[in-house]
């Protein structure tokens, strides 16, 4: 999934965005509502971590713009208040999820996950075709019963091809999902990550390339 994490600590904020990363998430970082509001109107993002303090813009006016906009990004509202009116508050700004502070990652990560299925159409926790078996639980991979060894980023990608059933999926779209804002439109990242998960995969070839169009397994 791509995801936007809005911390004003920058400790807790990386630790989070690192967090998610081992999850193999694609994973933006800012530090206030005003630079929240920046990445949301450019990027489509699947799930937003938004601290509910946060310096220029309050967290509960992103939270209003987010739901005003009529996107299908979920909201992860997070903060040190833990009483209960706070959460009450929270959750009637349109936030789909709230967690106080302090928070147990693997509860941080579940809760996203959890967001980011109902922010696309439900996928099965096992993804399977031509041969292939992605588990998105346990983030294994198996062709003809072999086990695949992959990267976070072969991963990501082979998810979002799986995904597609057997329709051809945009280098763009690639980047967009697999990759954060850091990453160069015009590089060969995707091509190369193909390449890869080619050979790892191994014969007969199973990712086809489609001129203009993009990659699918049929």
């Amino acid at each position: 999934m791509r995801i936007l994490v809005v911390e004003d600590e920058p400790l807790l904020a990386g630790a989070v965005a690192e967090w998610l990363r081992g999850d193999a998430h694609a994973v933006d970082v800012v530090h206030d509502g005003g630079a929240a509001l920046e990445r949301i109107d450019v990027n489509d993002y699947d799930v937003v971590v938004l601290d509910r303090d946060l310096p220029v813009v309050h967290g509960d006016d992103v939270c209003r713009a987010v739901v005003a906009g009529d996107s299908p990004v979920r909201v992860l509202m997070l903060t040190a208040s833990a009483g209960i009116d706070d959460r009450v508050a929270g959750l009637s700004l349109g936030a789909d999820d709230y967690l106080p502070k302090p928070f147990a990652f693997p509860e941080l990560a579940a809760r996203v996950v959890a967001l980011g299925r109902r922010s696309r159409p439900a996928a099965p926790p096992v993804l399977q075709r031509a041969g292939i078996r992605l588990d998105l639980h346990r983030r294994e991979v198996y062709r003809n019963g072999r086990y695949v060894p992959l990267s976070r980023k072969e991963f990501a990608v082979l998810a979002e091809l799986l995904r597609a059933e057997g329709a051809a999926v945009s280098a763009e779209l690639l980047l967009e999902k697999a990759w954060d804002e850091h990453a160069d439109p015009f590089t060969h990242a995707v091509r190369m990550t193909i390449l890869k998960l080619r050979r790892k995969l191994g014969d007969p070839p199973v990712v086809l390339t489609d001129p203009g169009v993009g990659y699918r397994i049929p």
